[in-house]
């Protein structure tokens, strides 16, 4: 008789695990608290659908906080195997300028489900939707909607973190976990808008500015990308990347200062020269010359003082790295994603919760982070891809017994 698994959630770490599970050897069920799969899936393609990076692996390693839990998942699957399986199941994809690897244009995000869909009925997973976990029984057997009691050889909790609640994410297992005796860290926000005390002469007339091809930096990372200037501060991926730093500084200090540098290809010497030998008044330079959006020559004028805005080697500097002061972050439910969660100490290499045997924690509702542009998509991809191995080699074993 087959050995049951128990796939509770299904998110991107619930599917793949489910893609590449031995159905031979197991019967599989994903277990659903909405009426549909990957909700949050589909949400996530409505800002441009990037399914993973095209970065070389110990480049990509390194986007990740802390940088090296998931290495055996990433080395396991990687971005190529993951863009190759998607071409299997009639998903194409392509690499855009900025490294970012999408679907191929006229693809949307309910599609990729679809096929994905497809893949797992033919690999006979059993769905099961309208299924909300809500905790053990004495015999650690699963119980669903209060009352209804599931017996599985193997629990797979993929039940994601705490944001966008509409999807089904709403982090409301966590205090099923803590009271287990598992530890845990409180969710934060990641990937989130953070607040920013601009002037309002910069909100009045500048709120929706797109910032582009800047970097901004915090202590020894930097990120570069876009940013949009916003009544509430600032968002985009320029900041995205920072979440983790940020979000320590905030705890501790309740602000933390990142610094913008508005023109990251230009050195500073060669910005100096550009500025000093036209002939125009400093702030047509600045638009004109320059090419600095008009929210951020206001800003530098709202900033410093007219000696300091007319000096122009203080004012280059000002431009390469301008100081923001970040006072909070936007609401967990607004994030794109969180950290916090199962702590990474609760589970093993193979992601098995050491206090619970043969009950796993994959995907988001584990205490790590990543930025957006593939990687949390992937690293979701990868740990689900990663346990399928590992179940699979205990299947084969007990078999051959």
């Amino acid at each position: 008789m087959k050995k049951k698994v128990a796939i509770i959630g299904g998110g991107t770490a619930g599917l793949f695990l489910a893609a590449y599970i031995n159905t031979d050897i197991y019967e599989v069920s994903i277990f659903e608290k909405k009426a549909s799969l990957g909700r949050k899936f589909l949400v996530a393609g409505d800002g441009g659908f990037n399914l993973t990076h095209s970065e070389e692996l110990p480049s990509f390693k390194s986007r990740f906080t802390p940088a090296s839990f998931l290495n055996k998942a990433l080395d396991h699957f990687r971005n190529t195997h993951l863009t190759a399986w998607l071409s299997t199941i009639g998903i194409p994809t392509f690499v855009g300028s900025s490294g970012r690897i999408f679907p191929e244009k006229g693809i949307k995000p309910i599609r990729v489900l679809k096929c994905i869909e497809v893949h797992l009925v033919k690999n006979k997973i059993n769905f099961q939707f309208n299924k909300t976990f809500t905790g053990w029984d004495s015999e650690n057997a699963l119980i669903f909607n209060e009352e209804e009691i599931v017996n599985a050889d193997y629990a797979v909790f993929a039940l994601g973190g705490s944001s966008w609640k509409v999807t089904g994410s709403d982090g409301a297992w966590f205090d099923l976990f803590r009271k287990k005796g598992i530890d845990t860290s409180p969710f934060k926000a990641s990937n989130c808008a953070f607040k920013i005390n601009w002037p309002e002469t910069i909100t009045q007339r500048y709120e929706g500015t797109p910032l582009k091809n800047i970097s901004i930096s915090l202590k020894d990372k930097t990120q570069k990308g876009e940013a949009v200037i916003t009544k509430f501060g600032i968002e985009g991926n320029a900041i995205y990347g920072l979440s983790p730093t940020i979000q320590e500084l905030l705890a501790s200090k309740k602000e933390a200062v990142v610094q913008v540098d508005f023109k990251p290809t230009t050195p500073l010497a060669t910005l100096i020269k550009k500025i000093t030998d036209t002939k125009s008044n400093t702030t047509t330079t600045l638009k004109e010359q320059i090419k600095l959006p008009h929210a951020i020559v206001k800003l530098l004028k709202e900033t410093l003082t007219k000696e300091e805005f007319l000096d122009i080697p203080v004012l280059a500097q000002f431009i390469k790295c301008f100081p923001l002061t970040i006072v909070d972050s936007a609401p967990i439910d607004e994030a794109i994603s969180t950290s916090g969660g199962i702590a990474l100490s609760a589970v093993d290499s193979n992601f098995e919760l050491k206090n619970l045997k043969h009950h796993f924690c994959i995907g988001e509702m584990l205490d790590w982070d990543a930025p957006t542009g593939g990687y949390l998509i992937q690293a979701c991809a990868s740990m689900g891809v990663y346990l399928s191995g590992h179940l699979n080699g205990i299947g084969e074993m007990e078999i051959g017994k």
